[in-house]
């Protein structure tokens, strides 16, 4: 996922205070205590203010503190899925059937679930079990709904037979389903025909289908999806490139995947191809434009395979969202989810599609057992990402990412503090919402732990390690530990391990000492401009022909504070920040005109808070607003009329901002 999108930090530091011993009430048969984490290897990792190494890798799934499912006893191995898209009640009616592995002779199989409606449960087992669609030997299953917890929702727990292989579950999803959002046709780029999108990441697949939602459990599936006959269906999986003429879609995911990935789009959708197993989706009036902006998909996908092996998911195709999707990208396997505001019309911003590409190898082939351990997935991504930018445009456009990537690195550890917890890579985020971990600590902290072994051992031995790494755990789930006692077994030699400091990167607090220091020569420029800027010389009178948007977003950053009116406004009228089309300027500008009340970008910034629902700026835009009393009442009123068409996942982040109590 890019970028980082930080929810507000509400430190609910409970972590011995877990509510798992509640008790479970109605559903059609008995009730039972749900323990999702009892005893689980992540509910004993140490706290996070705590040096030393995590517990060791159990032999198979672990149990996670965000899931009521034991996979230790029954894993899900397949899915089968049926579903009907009702935009009008604004639900889906669908049946999940689950083919599990009994390993221990258990008589529940323990799934998530959160605001689902579960009508009936029904078991399959022996030759008649092999085919869900058969309903012989199909038996109604006793099943019980736990009460609800606060983000976690319901456990459901099945009563199963030792030889039952497969648990059809037939269910709709709620309005509310935090997952799902449900877009009305004037908040589509077309205008003319309604949309639905999901997310699923961290913790929401559970909104949508019932399942291990963990990503300690991989799984394959196959779905079937009735959608409105002018409308396209497409998901993480194998995809139409044409639109149904009845609205029936058909899906194999044939790797096996974390219930993170699970995605669903619906929409007037059309397809671009850009190479031989690549293209994009979007909405008519998009597709052509981001075909342009997305053309070097195919060269970063054989600089990626050049770098750490080949791409294994058979194609790699983009979807692009209404603007509301909460985040920049999402790496769902086979078909990246992409936020619009990246399509600057000058290609400046595809260093995003990069790292969603780099999923395809780190998270999405080598997964983040626990949400603890998130930087797995996202401190590579960031540094796959530099690498595959290096190798296409060059080392001077890497060393940009990674001067501005430093910044973001420095940011964070001073808006946590730098003796926070919540500034080590391994997190203990238990008893809270694990988006509250999915901050530039595990993309930034992550990516330069992984850039600072490099500069100890160097590059190539570095690469080899990488693509090893990534080629000895396919599909696979990897904890902390387990990376760690890797690298000290196939990497690290003589004093390197105490050279990289690995407790005071992974288990300790702020920036440690050791921490790479880039230098970006082509930002040598911007300061040089920055420089006789403060000296006096007037915003027009300054060089700065050929600057990308880096150059721009290092300029922003680097400004002098406070300006005053006349500043800002010679500012602008040089640079038309304000009317700029490229989504991460126009940000970095805006932040500029709320910290120095420049009114004339105010009516900007309300058509950039009302007009997409990207995490990433919402979240430091409402935060500067609401720092002023002034600012408040600007940001209640931007807010009260933007809010409906916000993705729950941003919503759940500005409501906690503002105390928005609806």
């Amino acid at each position: 996922m890019k970028l980082p999108d930080l929810s507000s930090l509400t430190l609910l530091t409970l972590l011995g205070c877990i509510p798992w011993l509640f008790a479970c009430s109605s559903g059609s048969g008995q009730t039972r205590p749900a323990s999702p984490a009892t005893g689980s290897a992540a509910a004993q990792a140490p706290a996070s203010g705590t040096a030393g190494t995590p517990p060791a890798t159990p032999a198979g799934p672990q149990r996670d503190v965000h899931s009521f499912s034991h996979p230790d006893e029954v894993q899900v191995d397949h899915l089968q899925w049926t579903a009907t898209v009702d935009f009008n009640q604004r639900k889906l009616i669908g049946r999940a059937s689950l083919r599990i592995t009994n390993k221990t002779g258990a008589d529940r199989l323990w799934l998530d679930t959160r605001d689902l409606d579960i009508q009936k449960v029904t078991l399959g087992s022996g030759a008649s079990g092999n085919n869900p669609a058969s309903p012989a030997g199909n038996t109604e299953a006793l099943f019980t709904l736990g009460e609800p917890v606060e983000f976690l929702g319901r456990s459901l727990s099945i009563q199963i037979k030792p030889d039952t292989q497969w648990v059809h579950i037939d269910y709709s999803t709620r309005p509310e389903a935090a997952a799902l959002q449900w877009l009305d046709p004037e908040q589509t780029a077309s205008k003319t025909d309604p949309f639905l999108l999901t997310q699923s990441e961290a913790i929401l697949a559970r909104t949508w289908i019932p399942l291990q939602d963990t990503p300690g459990v991989r799984f394959t599936y196959d779905a079937t999806v009735r959608v409105p006959a002018k409308l396209m269906a497409v998901m993480s999986a194998e995809n139409p490139m044409k639109k149904s003429a009845d609205g029936v879609y058909r899906f194999r995911m044939p790797q096996r995947i974390p219930s993170y990935l699970m995605a669903l789009g619906v929409g007037n959708l059309e397809f671009r191809p850009l190479g031989p197993n690549s293209g994009v989706y979007a909405e008519p009036n998009v597709v052509e434009q981001a075909a342009w902006e997305f053309a070097d998909t195919p060269k970063m996908i054989a600089a990626a395979e050049k770098l750490y092996g080949p791409y294994r998911w058979g194609r790699y195709d983009l979807l692009v969202l209404p603007p509301s999707f909460p985040y920049g990208g999402m790496e769902n396997p086979r078909l990246t989810f992409v936020t619009p505001t990246v399509l600057a019309r000058d290609r400046s911003l595809v260093s995003l599609i990069a790292h969603e590409l780099a999923h395809s190898w780190s998270g999405n082939l080598v997964t983040n057992a626990t949400w603890n351990d998130f930087w797995l997935n996202e401190g590579f991504t960031d540094y796959f990402e530099r690498r595959i930018m290096e190798s296409l445009y060059g080392k001077e456009y890497a060393d940009m990412l990674w001067v501005l990537g430093r910044q973001d690195f420095e940011t964070i550890v001073t808006d946590l503090g730098p003796q926070s917890p919540d500034t080590h890579l391994f997190q203990n985020l238990a008893g809270r919402d694990p988006d509250f971990g999915m901050n530039d600590i595990a993309y930034e902290k992550g990516s330069f732990f992984l850039k600072t072994i490099e500069q100890v051992v160097g590059r190539e031995r570095f690469d080899k390690f990488l693509r090893t790494y990534f080629e000895s755990h396919l599909f696979q789930s990897m904890d902390t530990r387990g990376f760690l006692e890797y690298l000290n077994a196939n990497l690290l030699k003589g004093d390197e391990a105490s050279r990289v400091q690995i407790d005071a990167w992974v288990f300790g607090p702020g920036i440690p000492a050791n921490a790479y220091q880039p230098r970006a020569a082509a930002f040598d420029k911007v300061d040089q401009v920055l420089a006789a800027y403060k000296q006096g010389t007037a915003p027009a009178q300054l060089d700065t022909k050929g600057w990308s948007t880096q150059h721009w977003l290092h300029f922003l950053r680097n400004l002098p504070q406070p300006l005053d009116t006349q500043k800002m406004t010679d500012l602008d009228q040089a640079f038309h920040f304000t009317q700029s089309g490229n989504s991460e300027i126009l940000n970095e500008w805006l932040l500029k005109a709320i910290a120095n009340r420049y009114e004339p970008a105010y009516p900007a910034l309300e058509n950039f808070l009302t007009g997409m629902g990207r995490r990433k700026f919402l979240r430091p835009l409402y935060t500067a607003l609401a720092k002023t009393p002034d600012g408040m009442e600007m940001a209640l009123r931007i807010y009260r009329k933007a809010r409906p068409g916000y993705h729950s996942v941003s919503r759940g982040t500005v409501d906690e901002i503002l105390g928005w109590r609806g």
